[in-house]
């Protein structure tokens, strides 16, 4: 991605990061700092999604503490590693990754969609502290398969959760059989999220005037079928 970045012109560096390690994440911001002089925006993104029901926890386990390390953890990792840099420099923009999950609770979601709620509570505690000082936005996805994001599910059953009675419908979707108006992004039809379109949304929210602050955004494909 960096020699992609670079190849175009752009400006860019790479900074191998463990997000469950505070120090790790603290040094990529004063490597942002040392490249570019400041640190605009953060966008706390990494996150896997074992889902699994609460009987499944002999197999499940390791993969849930796992999750509350990245997904917990990473995102205030993140959040304190920027916080006085912003604060200092007088203003800056915290994007954090929630998800649908994070709604409401759903059989086979337990711990992914606390990861994903307590996401949502940290995003606002930081923004009632932070003030006309540091943007927060908060970005729930429904379901984008191309992020491998998939990879992480414990136990497939788990998924109907999201898409209760239509989990045999939209399943193969999910899997690859959609047709191709559900492929289309220009169709109503549009079934399953590319991770352009999320980005997209991102960069509507980090684009706006620093004045105006997109606090909550879904991104959802219109003709998607979670029920959450």
């Amino acid at each position: 991605m960096v020699a992609e970045l670079t190849a175009s012109s752009a400006d860019a560096i790479g900074v191998h990061t463990d997000v469950t390690d505070l120090a790790a994440v603290q040094t990529l911001v004063g490597a942002a700092v040392d490249a570019f002089g400041s640190v605009d925006v953060m966008v706390n993104n990494a996150g896997i999604m074992p889902l699994a029901f609460i009987a499944d926890h002999e197999q499940a386990a390791p993969a849930w503490d796992r999750c509350i390390d990245i997904n917990i953890k990473g995102v205030l990792h993140g959040m304190i590693a920027a916080h006085d840099q912003m604060i200092s420099q007088g203003r800056g923009h915290v994007v954090n990754v929630s998800s649908i999950y994070g709604n409401t609770p759903v059989a086979g979601g337990a711990v992914y969609g606390a990861t994903k709620a307590a996401v949502n509570v940290l995003s606002e505690a930081f923004r009632f502290e932070s003030q006309g000082k540091i943007k927060v936005t908060i970005v729930k996805p429904t379901g984008v398969p191309a992020t491998g994001l998939g990879g992480g599910v414990v136990n497939p059953a788990a998924v109907a959760g999201a898409l209760g009675q239509n989990m045999d419908e939209y399943l193969g979707v999910l899997l690859g059989e959609a047709t191709p108006e559900q492929q289309n992004r220009e169709r109503v039809e549009y079934a399953v999220l590319a991770p352009e379109d999320l980005v997209e949304q991102m960069l509507y929210a980090i684009d706006q005037p620093w004045g105006v602050s997109i606090g909550d955004i879904t991104v959802r494909a219109t003709g998607d079928r979670y029920v959450l």
